[in-house]
């Protein structure tokens, strides 16, 4: 019935499908964000530079292009307008978000390992090491001791 071999049928609706995508795309906003002061861009910048984009995970809000990120992006700035301090922010975005969104989190017991882990690492491998330099300087000690034994 189909005069196209399915090979190129397939090729065929692939193509249509690459170019039906674009459609399907989010528009982006693309009026910048306007500030009232240098005051205001300052703790603007310094605020999104301690938040993390929740879709690209290791930008900071402030560097990402994700759609996400400008829309994050405008909601920080609409929450500052409306009087909220950085801490405020901060605990609404992690309300929305989890702490994952903070580049610091907050020491709690939930966080302990994050914050204290690579620390009691280093200590564990420190006194393992020293055990070890420890047992074989000992044996060198009792065969530096043996003066009557030939190498």
């Amino acid at each position: 019935m189909n005069a196209l071999p399915l090979h190129l049928r397939t090729l065929l609706l692939a193509l249509l499908l690459g170019l039906a995508g674009p459609v399907f795309a989010q528009a982006s906003d693309p009026t910048p964000l306007q500030f009232r002061d240098d005051a205001e861009e300052t703790r603007f910048h310094r605020l999104t530079a301690e938040l993390r984009c929740v879709m690209c995970q290791n930008q900071s809000l402030a560097d990402s292009n994700a759609q996400i990120a400008h829309d994050l992006r405008r909601e920080v700035l609409d929450l500052m307008r409306q009087g909220r301090s950085d801490p405020e922010i901060k605990r609404f975005l992690v309300d929305r978000y989890g702490e994952f969104v903070l580049y610091k989190p907050e020491v709690s017991p939930g966080t302990w390992l994050l914050w204290f882990g690579p620390a009691v690492l280093v200590l564990a491998g420190g006194v393992i090491v020293l055990r070890i330099v420890r047992r074989r300087s000992g044996g060198r000690d009792v065969a530096e001791a043996d003066d009557n034994q030939e190498w």
